[in-house]
């Protein structure tokens, strides 16, 4: 066996515990993904509400816009209800300080298309190609709506011709000529079929 004493392993224990601990590199806080959130934060209190965080008009702007966090929400509907997101935020802290510097609603949204693309927005402009999107799945419905009201009416009116003697008869095809169906019954027919059922039904 080794000559290490349990005076000895405790010793080399106690050493090795104390050994001084390396400093944090320069950039604490970020890891491979981004910025590391601060357990220490947890239960602290928020920075207190603006009167810009729910503006109408802010919201507004807000709810035409899309976080660029890949939640697919809107700016105003993640900074509200997804409080991990960092994202949505600071996208407000945009939109509040272009308001604050006088631009209208269609120029902080401009602004926005020119930082990110289009991908900005909630729904793509109506123009261009984009056109495609909004008006094929309203002409599509129309078309297809179009064609079963065509569709329904005519066979309503092979439903009535054949109701009202119109259409073909039993017995004779639409050229006029015959055809293999068993022509209607006549009465005595028919009342020998009541009188068999009935003998069925004692």
């Amino acid at each position: 066996m080794s000559d290490l004493s349990r005076r000895g392993f405790l010793g080399r224990l106690g050493a090795a515990t104390l050994l001084p601990i390396q400093a944090q590199g320069p950039l604490a806080g970020q890891g491979e993904v981004g910025r590391l959130r601060d357990p220490a934060a947890a239960g602290r209190p928020r920075a207190p509400t603006e009167i810009a965080d729910y503006d109408e008009r802010i919201k507004a702007i807000e709810h035409r816009l899309a976080c660029t966090c890949g939640c697919t929400l809107d700016i105003f509907t993640c900074r509200t209800t997804d409080f991990t997101c960092t994202y949505s935020p600071q996208l407000h802290r945009e939109v509040v300080e272009m308001d604050r510097a006088g631009k209208t609603a269609e120029e902080i949204i401009d602004a926005f298309v020119d930082k990110y693309g289009e991908k900005a927005l909630m729904a793509p402009k109506p123009e261009g190609f984009n056109l495609w999107g909004y008006l094929l799945p309203g002409s599509a419905i129309l078309v297809a709506g179009g064609a079963l009201v065509a569709l329904i009416s005519r066979r309503r009116i092979v439903v009535a011709g054949a109701a009202g003697g119109a259409g073909p008869q039993p017995g004779v095809d639409d050229t006029g000529g015959e055809t293999n169906a068993a022509p209607p019954a006549s009465a005595e027919e028919m009342e020998r079929l009541r009188r068999a059922l009935a003998e069925v039904d004692d």
